[in-house]
């Protein structure tokens, strides 16, 4: 029961974040692709940064499970692509969806509908989409840490890059708003 507890308490703290950044607001986050908001982006990569963190710690402490599945060029290709169809249509991820229905936004009400129609479909054609889309192209399991030999220099080099990027995202898309 605690864990319950504890995953709506981060829910609801991630999606009060999430908000008070402006991602529950579709036309900032048209901006954000159109590099001309660096609020949204920067935060995206920060928050990747500091999941990586604390998963990296819960499991040193012995406090993770998780499960790496394989890498699909294909599977993961044309997830990405439907993804991110739906977001340019919407302007909303499945995070700041349900934010923005918590807001009480009815244009992300029928993106969520939509969601969970997708979701409902993938569910439905998995088992048949396995053999045809996914196999072909299964690269196994690949991460950071394999690539690194050691998951604190897969952590180093995550935490550079990206911090890298909001660096250069608050550099160069805040010029081009002067």
């Amino acid at each position: 029961m605690i864990d319950i507890w504890l995953g709506l308490f981060a829910g609801t703290a991630f999606g009060f974040v999430i908000q008070r950044v402006g991602a529950t607001n579709p036309q900032k986050m048209a901006l954000a692709h159109l590099m001309q908001e660096p609020h949204i982006p920067q935060f995206m990569l920060l928050v990747v940064i500091f999941s990586a963190t604390g998963l990296f710690f819960l499991d040193a402490a012995g406090g993770a499970v998780t499960r790496v599945l394989p890498i699909s060029l294909v599977g993961t290709g044309l997830g990405g692509v439907i993804f991110g169809i739906g977001w340019g249509i919407s302007g909303y991820c499945p995070g700041t969806c349900w934010a923005a229905v918590g807001e009480g936004r009815m244009d992300a009400i029928f993106t969520l509908l939509g969601g969970l129609a997708g979701a409902a479909a993938f569910a439905h054609l998995h088992e048949s989409l396995i053999p045809i889309l996914y196999m072909p192209t299964n690269m196994g399991q690949l991460t950071l840490a394999d690539w690194f030999g050691h998951p604190a220099a897969a952590l180093g080099f995550l935490i550079i890059f990206f911090g890298v990027g909001v660096w250069l995202i608050g550099r160069l898309w805040r010029q081009q708003d002067a």
